[in-house]
């Protein structure tokens, strides 16, 4: 059994209400649960947090090696861009990660196009609304336990 962690940025609190033709119509919650669903289908525990803040964030990453978390998927939304600190403590944890965005991002403004998290991440998922999300956990099961064949 494998402990997977999501780890959701700035403003996915408002999924489902904030510009639902670029993020999908479907809520925070509602995505999260499906994704408990399947990894619990999948012989897995997975937990998820939502936090507006960098410095929770980075706390979240950082506990995340004391709880004996396995894989992360980070959606650090706008921090995507800018958090050198949310950065730094992934590389410190060394917890392997997916990238997941909900846009496309690389069909956005200019400045949504560098990641600070792209080169250090096992993969990056976007462009998918909400599927997203079960994509980048798809990947670490397949990952956990390759398909058969």
């Amino acid at each position: 059994m494998a402990r997977i962690l999501v780890i959701n940025g700035p403003n996915l609190n408002l999924l489902g209400n904030r510009e639902p033709e670029q993020y999908g119509y479907r809520s925070l919650e509602e995505i999260m649960g499906d994704l408990v669903r399947f990894a619990g289908a999948c012989g897995h525990e997975l937990t998820h947090v939502q936090s507006n803040g960098e410095g929770e964030l980075v706390d979240i990453v950082q506990g995340a090696a004391t709880s004996a978390v396995d894989y992360i998927i980070i959606n650090p939304a706008a921090y995507t861009h800018t958090s050198v600190a949310l950065r730094d403590a992934l590389i410190a944890v060394g917890i392997p990660f997916v990238e997941v965005h909900l846009s496309s991002v690389q069909a956005r403004e200019d400045f949504r196009h560098r990641s600070y998290f792209a080169d250090i991440a096992m993969g990056v998922i976007s462009g998918f609304q909400g599927e997203s999300y079960m994509l980048a956990l798809q990947a670490i099961v397949n990952r956990i336990e390759p398909p058969a064949g």
